[in-house]
């Protein structure tokens, strides 16, 4: 890490901010230590080297070993622990809405599981997300 490559795609620290949930002044930090590459475009914002920061979220990805249990094996790689803050049930089902670091994740789960978990408004939970399926989409320019 810490090399420009000038094809990449570069953004502003404050649009890194936003899309990972974290303060502009952790991005910075992580400039400073040399994690990320950042270079001025002429006299506008600092922009930080999208496949640079790329890299060095894979590797944070990679080295991060969460399991609760280190006996527990699971196949789900996508852990995004988050707080409740909606849960809409019936008999059956319930619709459980998580926020973590500007995204709502929206699950469907049973009604069943929500009471033994005892998840409601103001509950911390992890959503595991394992998708066969995944789109992507452009941001709008701006």
């Amino acid at each position: 890490m810490g090399t420009k490559n000038p094809h990449s795609p570069s953004h502003r620290v404050s649009d890194v901010a936003t899309l990972l949930g974290v303060s502009d002044d952790t991005v910075r930090r992580w400039i400073e230590l040399g994690q990320v590459h950042a270079a001025k475009d002429g006299s506008g914002p600092l922009r930080v080297d999208g496949a640079d920061l790329a890299a060095f979220l894979v590797d944070q990805l990679n080295g991060r070993h969460n399991l609760s249990d280190a006996s527990q094996v699971q196949s789900i790689r996508n852990h995004i622990q988050g707080i409740v803050t909606a849960v809409t049930s019936d008999t059956v089902m319930s619709r459980v809405e998580l926020v973590t670091g500007g995204l709502r994740i929206v699950s469907l789960i049973s009604t069943e599981a929500v009471q033994e978990l005892g998840l409601q408004v103001g509950s911390i939970a992890v959503a595991q997300v394992k998708a066969t399926n995944v789109s992507l989409q452009l941001p709008e320019t701006r």
